[in-house]
């Protein structure tokens, strides 16, 4: 009777222990899939050379500021007063077109950022599908969220990429 609870202990614990074993675990950098496509690639230079205007006007306006704050700070207090507040007033207008052109820099980014996820997100999917398919993986973790394992992971990253760039 011994050994018929020991047989079966043990073969309880086997069968409790496989799907440990037989689970195939797999590391996958979604985003860094995405933003290594040649997709990504094509949508921020499209989205560089848009902006190329605004971008340029922008760090112009932000070298001109750092002059006349440097001029106010320097000559402020021996300006006659109204070329000092002539320069205040240039300084707040400059100040102002900065900020609205930072601000539609950073609309313009978010929204092409938003336009490129929604188009790549099917693909994205359809990647991830083939390798989970592929490579029979149950678990798929992001590699911030491994906080140990005992061995190394198969990364499947680099494989989507492939994937997704050839879906394009």
């Amino acid at each position: 009777m011994r050994k018929l609870t020991l047989f079966l202990c043990m073969g309880l614990f086997a069968a409790l222990s496989a799907p440990a074993y037989s689970t195939e675990v797999a590391v996958l950098d979604w985003r860094g899939a995405l933003l290594s496509s040649d997709a990504a690639q094509r949508s921020m230079q499209q989205l560089e050379s848009r902006l190329a205007g605004q971008q340029q006007e922008a760090q112009s306006l932000g070298q001109e500021l750092s002059q006349l704050q440097q001029r106010l700070q320097q000559e402020g207090d021996s300006l006659p007063d109204d070329q000092r507040r002539s320069l205040i007033q240039e300084f707040q207008q400059k100040g102002s077109r900065f900020e609205q052109l930072r601000q539609q820099i950073m609309e313009e980014q978010m929204r092409a950022e938003q336009n490129f996820l929604q188009e790549a997100e099917p693909k994205l999917e359809r990647a991830v599908e083939q390798v989970i398919s592929r490579h029979n993986v149950q678990v798929l973790v992001e590699p911030q969220g491994v906080l140990h394992s005992e061995r190394d992971l198969p990364n499947l990253t680099g494989e989507v990429i492939e994937i997704l760039n050839s879906l394009n």
